[in-house]
């Protein structure tokens, strides 16, 4: 591309208000060069992470970096007066930032349930009772492009933006109800029946707890944060404090206890996808080097194979991993087509 061709198309964004001068580059002998950066909020996509008692909102920019978050405690219910809550919330949210409604590239649900392949209506829901859930339930209430997803895919989806250099990798959503999601070639794998990476029902223990989809011993009831809180027999947000002051044999026994049946999953997982392992979701920043250190060290105890200890990867979102990813959906959609 000539040099004129370029300066006239630079020109172009800059009018448009896509791109923005931001400084000088280093000389390099003669004039310096100016620095030019897209407009971070040029265009904005919300992501919502819908779950049983509360619901996320968040708002990204075109980096993908998220601006604003907000969890909003209401418990699912499939009415009419329910969809409008979540959508008004997002209605609030773009009218109090005064953003117009060609600033905003679309909203995007993420959910706790399998959707169709199209994306229009959740297929299976036990967690929430979902199932029958359609894109239009909450579309009908706004005046934008909208998305509906699997809130592991979503997650799975951000930890591929935060890791563009990954072709493949297993990603474990440690929220509330355990999920996952695979990576290959470079895109979420979403299988024949849309339910790929659903990693919590991969059963640890035939004699185990029983799962809310029926079935016993499934990874779900032990290493989902709902499972953690149950051993526990605290919330989570006193747990770690607890646990980190390293004075209680009880609590520390109990994570132990996490990280083990996290790590025989994390062996298994590998055998069949041969890739770097994301710890993402909720839990995910609550863990330490010493627990990578500990989880390393099982993995390496029983497996034929040695997954290198820079191959797990550890998400930095928490709660709002879901409803994040969910977003990224048209931030993507919109970079692709520039």
């Amino acid at each position: 591309m000539g040099l004129s061709t370029v300066s006239q198309n630079l020109n172009l964004l800059e009018q448009e208000g896509l791109i923005e001068k931001n400084g000088f580059f280093e000389s390099t002998g003669g004039r310096k060069a100016n620095a030019i950066q897209i407009v971070s909020d040029f265009k904005i996509s919300i992501g919502v992470g819908i779950l049983k008692e509360m619901f996320h909102i968040t708002a990204v920019d075109l980096y993908g970096n998220a601006f604003y978050t907000d969890t909003i405690s209401h418990p699912y219910s499939d009415t009419p007066d329910y969809y409008k809550q979540v959508t008004d919330a997002i209605k609030e949210f773009l009218l109090s930032h005064q953003y117009d409604n060609d600033k905003v590239l679309g909203i995007s649900i993420a959910t706790q349930g399998i959707t169709s392949p199209d994306h229009t209506t959740v297929l299976y829901g036990d967690i929430m009772n979902n199932a029958g859930m359609k894109l239009d339930d909450f579309s009908r209430y706004l005046p934008y492009p909208c998305y509906l997803e699997h809130d592991s895919k979503s997650a799975a989806f951000l930890e591929l933006w935060r890791h563009p250099e990954l072709d493949s990798a297993v990603i474990i959503l440690l929220n509330r109800n355990l999920g996952g999601g695979i990576i290959t070639n470079h895109q979420i794998h979403q299988g024949l029946s849309m339910h790929s990476g659903t990693f919590e029902h991969m059963c640890i223990n035939p004699d185990g707890p029983l799962c809310y989809c029926g079935s016993r011993g499934c990874l779900e009831t032990y290493c989902s944060a709902n499972a953690l809180e149950q051993a526990a027999g605290m919330p989570i947000k006193e747990f770690f404090p607890l646990l980190r002051e390293k004075k209680s044999p009880q609590i520390i026994q109990i994570w132990k206890d996490f990280l083990n049946h996290l790590a025989f999953a994390m062996k298994n997982l590998n055998l069949i996808v041969d890739a770097p392992i994301i710890l993402s979701g909720y839990l995910a920043p609550y863990f330490t080097e010493e627990d990578i250190d500990y989880l390393t060290e099982r993995l390496h105890r029983s497996a034929p194979f040695m997954l290198d200890k820079a191959q797990i990867l550890v998400g930095t979102n928490g709660q709002y991993t879901p409803a994040i990813g969910a977003a990224l959906h048209y931030v993507e959609e919109f970079v692709q087509s520039i």
